[in-house]
């Protein structure tokens, strides 16, 4: 086990009704009583948030500042424009209503929005966070984890690139499952993918005597097939909301990697992709990382081995390691076409042309490697887009 220092300051707020202390929340950060409210879609008005968040500020004079211009896969042009609105309204606190896009965006604004050169220079490593505007978030979907982690992604001219500093967890995230009762299929079986992803992106580390962050990862794991596949065939059931929902925090807030070291090439790989391409991220992860899972098992088959038995209970006397190996990535790919995504880069009409674009982008024209269980070279990725083909 590796040395760690863990700290996460997110106040979590999970249930239903508990968005009625957002007033008291937001008042505990602002001294302008000025705050931005982001958000993406009608959804706010529809499930009556913004309704609640006024009225709830109004009890503390809070002034309220919306903006409803998130897109999936945030575009840092959207976020340099917010750095002026946030200035020119002396706004000192910012409100993220949403989904991971949302979350980011408001993330990437904190610290943006105080630094006078190009926000791009945090995301290129040219600059180091050292502030950042106190943010919240409501989370109305289970997915990305971003209302509880230290981590935002951008996207800028098809380059999309993360920023890491506990500066931008929130200091408070409300979780409530009923606000994710109405999400069509589609976006559940994106958002399930994706908590499945950060798992075992997790999960797949050549760190040894990491029993417990094993156990703890097969166990969320498992619950979350199982819950899963519930879900998707239940969509309006609270009890199976909240599962994912929690799991979908818990699965990104970085508790699960303590002691050993994530891999996060799949990750990597799968935003050039939608960079490149626009395509939703946890659908993408649903290609990209059995491609990954075929081609790194052939380096470091043990711990794949594992992941069969455990998570899918693989009889290990029943079958080889590599038959093993084998059934773990079918019935990993199973789960996600029972979710609902596609299987193929194929099946997005993607093909080979910007493979060895996106690979070199990946590296930084081939001068580093991506990954931790397997350290990948641009020509490994051009093998792994290959083999999702």
């Amino acid at each position: 086990m590796q040395n760690f220092n863990y700290h996460n300051p997110a106040n979590i707020y999970f249930g239903q009704g508990e968005e009625k202390k957002v007033g008291q929340l937001i008042n505990q950060y602002t001294q302008s009583k000025n705050v931005l409210v982001l958000y993406s879609g009608d959804y706010i008005f529809d499930l009556n948030i913004y309704q609640t968040i006024e009225e709830e500020c109004r009890e503390f004079d809070i002034n309220l500042f919306k903006n409803g211009d998130v897109v999936p896969n945030p575009e840092l042009s959207l976020i340099q424009s917010l750095e002026k609105e946030v200035i020119a309204n002396n706004i000192d606190f910012i409100l993220a209503v949403g989904g991971g896009s949302v979350i980011d965006t408001a993330k990437a604004l904190s610290f943006g929005s105080l630094y006078k050169g190009d926000t791009w220079d945090f995301f290129l490593g040219k600059e180091e966070v050292t502030e950042a505007l106190p943010i919240g978030a409501i989370a109305t979907v289970a997915s990305s984890g971003s209302e509880m982690s230290n981590a935002t992604i951008v996207s800028k001219e098809k380059h999309k690139l993360g920023v890491e500093t506990n500066l931008i967890i929130p200091k408070f995230s409300i979780l409530n499952p009923a606000y994710t009762l109405k999400l069509p299929k589609y976006h559940t079986g994106v958002g399930v993918s994706d908590i499945l992803t950060h798992l075992l992106e997790r999960y797949f580390t050549r760190v040894k005597h990491v029993n417990l962050t094993d156990f703890l990862l097969e166990g969320a794991a498992k619950s979350l097939i199982i819950n899963g596949t519930h879900l998707i065939d239940d969509l309006e059931n609270y009890e199976l909301r909240a599962e994912i929902m929690w799991t979908a925090s818990m699965a990104h807030n970085n508790s699960l990697e303590l002691g050993r070291e994530p891999d996060w090439a799949s990750h990597r790989i799968e935003h050039e992709v939608s960079g490149q391409y626009g395509i939703v991220h946890g659908e993408g992860m649903a290609v990209i990382f059995p491609a990954w899972m075929t081609y790194v098992s052939k380096f470091y088959p043990d711990i794949f081995v594992q992941y069969g038995v455990r998570i899918f209970n693989i009889d290990p006397f029943a079958y080889t390691n590599e038959e093993i190996i084998a059934l773990g990535i079918e019935k990993t790919r199973d789960f996600f076409k029972a979710m609902g995504m596609r299987q193929t880069l194929s099946d997005f009409d993607i093909d080979q042309t910007h493979f060895e674009e996106m690979a070199q982008r990946a590296t930084k024209n081939d001068s580093q490697t991506v990954g931790h269980l397997k350290a990948l070279s641009a020509s490994d990725i051009v093998a792994i887009l290959e083999l999702a083909l």
